[in-house]
């Protein structure tokens, strides 16, 4: 029985109740879904539902008399072995252990899709994230958000959302031109602009234009700062995406801002806001009224000379992110754009729209590195930034992708090289990895020993204290996964990977699936070994969702 079917068979209790007048509720009162979750203790049973204390005042009842009536007809329910009822109203419920143990067979049947749910079925997302501007590498910033973007979108995806994962490009503005001015004059090999970009990279991508178009130097200065800015942009562009592939992280949308304006979206933009209300002119500029809806002052859309804002661009996109059929629009952002918050929610009311269901800014905080117990501050090639292809090549793919998404990214993470390179049990992704590996190794022993599932099932026999605990975890991973994608928090997962990995290494230790020496073999071997490959289904679907490998064997 998964906590779905007993979530299922709770609600069933409830409206049989309410059908013979034993639960004088009304019928819109009856929860369209039961919660069912695991208790603190062990020894409570293997899952706990609060539901009378939630229907107790709305049934006239104390609650632990509700509880008791719902104890008493839960417990004819097929596969549940007893139902006690705890403090002042809490069902603590135990399944027989062939019900408990079924769920090895729902988890390899459904493969690679356990986990995965409707809970946000019907609902497009726009997911932007990173974001950065094309002129020069991913900085250690933008690798957070590259780990956790791409993992919240599978997440959101794995709860039934469509999402679409959305790079802005910011390719319009006098930095692009700063750009070009820096990139022409390390070409001329004169000194870079002070308010120009620095670093190695400069000087790289000076030598490849040329290499590639040496005629660029020919032309006039004044049109060598578009030629070289240009030529910069292609391949600091091309850049970004080969190092996000090779990280694991791929966009369906790049958004280039300039089309935004080419395209007529920001006019397109303007229109609707005006149709809202919200426009108005003052000392010769346009204005959006967001102090309407909670902003700190209202914001200028064009300026007195004609010249549009950024927060114009801001405003349009958000618009055209709408128009493209996206229910909810969210923004994943660097600590230092807090005070976006507001004005973004600002602009979606202006919009005419839910500021608190269609949009929905995320704020991610900083990220260091120790290495020998320094800190790390200096790229090879960037300068004074750490950069994406710095991390990938310190710690590797793997490593990386999980220390930036085990994290809430409400805190600061400090990321230490040396413990999360470390191949021992005290680094969180090595303790996970080898976890599944382990599984895999179970699985080929047993194979090598005439130890098949084909061969039996009886989940009955799955009777260890460590094998309910097991269970128990397997059981909780869609809910989890869905908690997740509702709450935007896919380090839930990861923290989930790892409660499950100590589960296995437990079990691992005390439940043999390979017979010893001369030892037959017997129906408990080949149903533990389902269990295992349950377990190791679970841990592979998890990860995935992180975006990181499973490997067979370390």
């Amino acid at each position: 029985m998964t906590p779905a079917e007993l979530s299922a068979a709770l609600r069933d209790v409830l409206l049989t109740a309410r059908a013979d007048g034993a639960l004088p509720i009304d019928a819109d009162q009856v929860p369209a879904s039961v919660t069912v979750e695991r208790p603190r203790q062990r020894e409570h049973g293997d899952w706990a539902s609060n539901v009378a204390l939630q229907l107790a005042k709305k049934a006239g009842m104390a609650p632990r008399a509700l509880a008791d009536l719902l104890a008493a007809r839960l417990t004819q329910v097929p596969g549940v072995a007893s139902v006690d009822v705890a403090g002042p109203g809490f069902l603590n419920i135990t399944l027989d252990t062939a019900a408990a143990g079924e769920l090895a067979r729902t988890i390899l049947e459904a493969g690679a899709h356990y986990g995965r749910s409707d809970a946000l079925a019907g609902q497009s997302v726009d997911l932007e994230f990173i974001s950065a501007n094309p002129t020069g590498p991913l900085h250690l910033g933008h690798t957070r958000w590259a780990a956790v973007g791409d993992a919240l979108g599978r997440v959101l995806a794995a709860a039934g959302a469509r999402v679409t994962r959305e790079f802005y490009v910011n390719d319009l503005g006098v930095q692009m031109d700063r750009f070009g001015a820096s990139i022409m004059a390390a070409a001329h090999g004169e000194p870079i602009p002070e308010d120009g970009y620095h670093g190695d990279y400069v000087a790289d991508l000076a030598t490849s234009i040329v290499a590639e178009q040496p005629d660029l130097l020919d032309l006039p200065r004044e049109e060598q700062v578009a030629a070289f800015r240009e030529a910069g942009y292609a391949h600091q562009l091309a850049a970004q995406k080969d190092v996000l592939g090779r990280f694991g992280t791929h966009f369906d949308v790049w958004y280039s801002e300039r089309t935004l304006h080419t395209s007529g979206a920001v006019d397109r933009g303007f229109e609707r806001l005006r149709e809202q209300g919200h426009v108005f002119e003052a000392d010769g500029a346009v204005w959006l009224r967001t102090t309407d809806f909670g902003d700190d002052k209202d914001r200028v859309l064009v300026k007195s000379d004609g010249s549009l804002t950024y927060f114009a661009s801001d405003t349009a996109y958000y618009v055209d992110k709408r128009s493209r059929g996206h229910d909810v629009c969210i923004y994943l952002l660097g600590a230092d754009h807090h005070g976006y918050v507001g004005r973004l929610k600002a602009v979606a009311a202006c919009a005419g729209d839910d500021p608190e269901h269609n949009i929905e800014v995320l704020i991610g905080q900083l990220v260091n590195l120790l290495q020998g117990g320094e800190p790390v501050r200096m790229s090879k090639r960037a300068g004074t930034i750490i950069t994406l292809a710095d991390l990938i090549e310190w710690v590797g793919v793997d490593a990386a992708r999980y220390s930036l998404t085990r994290a809430s990214t409400d805190s600061p993470l400090t990321l230490d090289i040396d413990v999360i390179t470390r191949k021992t049990n005290d680094n969180p992704v090595f303790y996970v990895q080898y976890a599944h590996a382990r599984t895999a190794n179970v699985s080929r022993n047993a194979e090598s020993l005439g130890v098949r599932r084909a061969d039996a099932f009886d989940p009955g026999l799955l009777d260890d204290a460590s094998e309910a605990v097991l269970l128990g975890m397997l059981g909780e991973f869609p809910r989890v996964v869905a908690q997740a994608a509702e709450l935007r928090e896919p380090h839930r997962v990861a923290r989930y990977l790892e409660e499950l990995a100590s589960a296995y290494h437990k079990w691992y230790d005390r439940c043999r699936v390979t017979p010893v020496g001369e030892e037959p073999v017997t129906d408990t071997h080949r149903t533990r070994l389902w269990l295992n490959d349950a377990t190791r289904q679970v841990l592979a679907n998890g990860l995935d969702l992180l975006g990181v490998s499973a490997p067979e064997r370390m």
